[in-house]
């Protein structure tokens, strides 16, 4: 299996037990949230796209209470 760097860096989360992604998707991480998206739902774990990367940050903090 050939995956790009942003792959890696979801699969890796995902293999060291993250199952909460709250991210907004823009260049050049896109493909980390995309990879978040296909595979949380796999794993029992949430993705949420929020609207900027302060909400983002807001949600993160949020989950790890």
């Amino acid at each position: 299996m050939f995956l790009s760097g942003n792959e890696a860096i979801a699969e890796g989360a995902l293999a060291a037990g993250a199952r909460f992604y709250a991210g907004y998707p823009i260049t050049p991480s896109s493909e980390v949230a995309e990879a978040a998206a296909r595979r949380m739902p796999e794993v029992g774990g949430v993705y949420i796209q929020m609207e900027d990367e302060l909400s983002s940050m807001a949600a993160i903090i949020g989950a790890s209470a």
